[in-house]
């Protein structure tokens, strides 16, 4: 491997975004976190400061037209991914970007057009579920036949109540994109990896169960959608906002000569408490604390494609039709028809 540093900007400073500063700062080889960019002031002065970066800024613009820069790094809220990642391509980086490509499906077609006329740059999205140890080994496991063909995939993805508040500023700031698009997109792309094939129709049902501040959304704080994919295989994926317990996502699939499970408890770590509640396991707070490694590994993946002068796995065409899939649940759900995934548009 090079000692070659690769210079990365990252723009974005909120929760995720700031994992990822201090992961660039000081946890990937090879890398040097070399400018920090966020529209709140405060955000910078604090990175520069912590993480002692030595360019902080206000405008992406004026981040862009740092050649001192090999790649930028997107973690602003989801609205801006689109014309943020062709504005860094144009401007000859290499790109990471956080899910999704963009709000809209003909934004994530916008993206994957200029990913392909910059054939030279690394492009990778972030659907880090797939650098998780144990989401990677059941990936190993279906591909060697542990469990014959893989005939249904059943998923849960539900948001700590905690943290409900929060979402539901994030989704009235026009950032989220809707349930589907902005939680169940990673159980969607795991579907379409695990099975090799698209999705071919849906059918998604939910409501607002103790918030109705959803209703006014147009959104559901709880969802489900039922999949049919090419190969005739099924996917049942469950996305709430209402967990009480904590941090819960699950996974199964089921095949034709056994089934792998994958985070059936959603404990913390390996302590159990005995008192006078009973027995106690602590649940995941949040993503961040469930898929820490899994954003360490995906950032260093990142970077030595950029070093080996290859391109990740994870390709801007997983982004497209996830996104697909995911603006399919979202109609289905909005007009409560069965929905014929290649016939969405945009």
């Amino acid at each position: 491997m090079t000692d070659m540093k690769v210079k990365v900007g990252i723009v974005g400073l909120g929760r995720l975004g700031y994992q990822h500063a201090e992961n660039l700062a000081f946890r990937i080889p090879n890398c040097e976190l070399t400018a920090v960019c966020s529209v709140v002031e405060e955000e910078v002065l604090e990175a520069n400061e912590r993480l002692k970066v030595p360019y902080g800024y206000t405008s992406y613009s004026e981040m862009l037209s740092n050649k001192e820069l090999d790649a930028i790094f997107i973690a602003s809220p989801s609205g801006y991914h689109s014309i943020q990642i062709q504005q860094a391509l144009e401007a000859g980086f290499h790109v990471f970007s956080e899910k999704p490509l963009g709000l809209y499906l003909d934004e994530a077609k916008e993206v994957a057009e200029a990913v392909k006329n910059h054939p030279d740059q690394i492009f990778m999205l972030g659907f880090m579920r797939r650098y998780d140890e144990s989401y990677a080994r059941a990936k190993i496991l279906i591909e060697e036949g542990e469990i014959g063909d893989p005939i249904l995939i059943r998923a849960y993805g539900l948001d700590p109540t905690l943290q409900m508040d929060n979402f539901l500023k994030f989704a009235q700031a026009n950032y989220s994109g809707g349930l589907f698009l902005d939680m169940a997109i990673h159980d969607l792309d795991l579907a379409r990896w695990y099975l090799g094939v698209e999705a071919k129709e849906v059918w998604a049902i939910g409501g607002s169960y103790t918030r109705p501040e959803f209703d006014d959304l147009g959104d559901a704080e709880t969802g489900t959608a039922m999949v049919r994919f090419e190969n005739n295989a099924m996917g049942i994926f469950v996305a709430g906002r209402n967990s009480v317990h904590g941090y819960h996502i699950e996974t199964e699939i089921i095949g034709t000569e056994g089934s792998l499970r994958i985070g059936t408890t959603p404990e913390q770590d390996q302590v159990t408490i005995f008192n006078e509640n009973g027995i106690i396991n602590t649940c995941h707070d949040g993503f961040i604390s469930r898929f820490k490694h899994a954003y360490l590994r995906e950032v260093e993946e990142f970077i030595n494609c950029i070093l080996e002068e290859r391109q990740p796995e994870v390709k801007v065409e997983d982004g497209v039709e996830s996104t697909r899939l995911a603006y399919a649940c979202k109609e289905s759900f909005e007009t409560g028809k069965l929905v014929k995934v290649d016939g969405i548009k945009s």
